[in-house]
């Protein structure tokens, strides 16, 4: 209940500060509040036809590309799926990429999901996509914190991909435990653009602050 009522405040707050924009942010907020109850393949192809209808709507905002490209990579990471199926689903999130970077191409959230889709990518075939992969997944990484240095995705994406090279190489990761941590504790003073912006990460890095204690 509480967090239902905080989000009803959040959302009356945008669209107080937006106004002409209401249904735009009611309809994404509404689409956005879906994610916490996907678990399936189908609950996220669902998800991404929803925010497909937004954008369609929307054709010069990027966020409804953002959630819908956000859903195809977070396909790919799940087991049930074979690698040509993850690779179908990531094709899906590269086309919707280009065209969010099209319509934002400083906004370092885009660069954000570009480093996501690049490591799903990668996941799918380690062996044969490390090379080629890894250096895209740094670069989009560095242009995100160029544009913005306390993005907590970005450094959430950069903790996680440096920590996994490191455990692969048999290497010390302290280091990345301590920067998890750190970012763990200043994740709830980064200040979103507005209640519909990119908020995910914090269970994740909470998850690998667990597994380092």
């Amino acid at each position: 209940m509480k967090k239902s009522t905080l989000f009803v405040c959040a959302m009356l707050i945008a669209t107080i500060a937006y106004g002409g924009d209401e249904k735009y942010y009611q309809k994404m907020g509404e689409t956005l509040s879906e994610f916490s109850s996907c678990s399936t393949v189908e609950d996220y192809q669902n998800l991404a036809n929803k925010f497909r209808v937004i954008a369609n709507v929307e054709k010069e905002e990027w966020l409804p590309l953002y959630y819908e490209a956000h859903c195809y990579v977070l396909i790919s990471f799940m087991g049930n799926l074979t690698a040509q199926e993850k690779d179908a689903y990531l094709d899906k999130a590269s086309s919707l990429i280009e065209s969010m970077t099209e319509l934002a191409p400083n906004e370092a959230e885009v660069e954000v999901m570009k480093a996501f889709y690049y490591t799903g990518s990668l996941v799918v075939n380690p062996p044969q996509r490390s090379m080629s992969t890894a250096p895209m997944i740094h670069a989009a990484i560095a242009k995100a914190l160029a544009i913005e240095p306390n993005n907590p995705r970005a450094i959430f994406l950069r903790i996680s991909n440096e920590m996994g090279t490191a455990s692969y190489f048999g290497e010390d990761i302290a280091i990345y435990c301590e920067q998890a941590a750190e970012l763990l504790q200043n994740w709830d003073g980064y200040k979103l653009k507005s209640p519909i912006h990119p908020s995910w990460g914090k269970s994740e890095v909470e998850g690998i602050v667990s597994r380092c204690k």
